[in-house]
């Protein structure tokens, strides 16, 4: 009976474990072999986790780090032309403001330039008009006058002609003293 009892104990003892020594079934699931299951995991567990924690890990923090630091400097740098491209927007629109105005002060100054030339051409015109206006009644006072002599002439050539047509005799004196006397009024 000891034997029996031996060879049931050895029977549940080796019960994940056919006669040749395979595993019978998962082995992962033989209660017997749970603790050496364990100790490797935990053994594994920490390899990987110092290799992690040593190696792999501080590198990859270093290549985040260095991600992080270039897109804040990315951002900063974009801030930085943001603010200058507005500065120069700024000062861009202000050369276009003061272009603008200085463009007006040249038209202005050109309209000025020009009515003054204007000016000066019509006084001087008039001027030319006024002196050619003089000089036209000048001469039309000169015809005038010579136009009375020429009439006064010929009213007394006339006059001495009816005078003499007519038989009578008309002397000079009294022929022009009567034509004056009639030009008069």
């Amino acid at each position: 009976m000891a034997t029996e009892t031996h060879d049931t104990a050895n029977q549940a003892a080796s019960a994940c474990v056919d006669s040749y020594g395979g595993a019978i079934g998962m082995p992962q699931l033989c209660g017997e072999w749970f603790g050496n299951q364990i100790f490797w995991l935990l053994v594994a567990l920490v390899v990987i986790f110092f290799i992690l924690s040593r190696v792999a890990l501080p590198r990859i923090a270093s290549i985040l780090a260095e991600r992080q630091g270039s897109i804040t400097n990315d951002l900063a740098a974009a801030e930085d032309l943001k603010a200058k491209a507005v500065e120069a927007e700024e000062a861009y629109n202000k050369a276009l403001a003061d272009a603008r105005a200085e463009a007006q002060n040249i038209v202005a100054q050109a309209k000025a330039e020009i009515q003054g030339d204007l000016n000066d051409a019509i006084a001087k015109a008039d001027a030319e008009i006024a002196a050619k206006s003089a000089e036209s009644e000048k001469a039309i006072a000169e015809i005038r006058a010579s136009a009375l002599d020429n009439v006064k002439t010929v009213a007394k050539d006339t006059a001495k002609e009816i005078v003499a047509a007519m038989g009578g005799k008309a002397d000079a004196k009294t022929v022009t003293a009567a034509i004056n006397a009639r030009m008069k009024g």
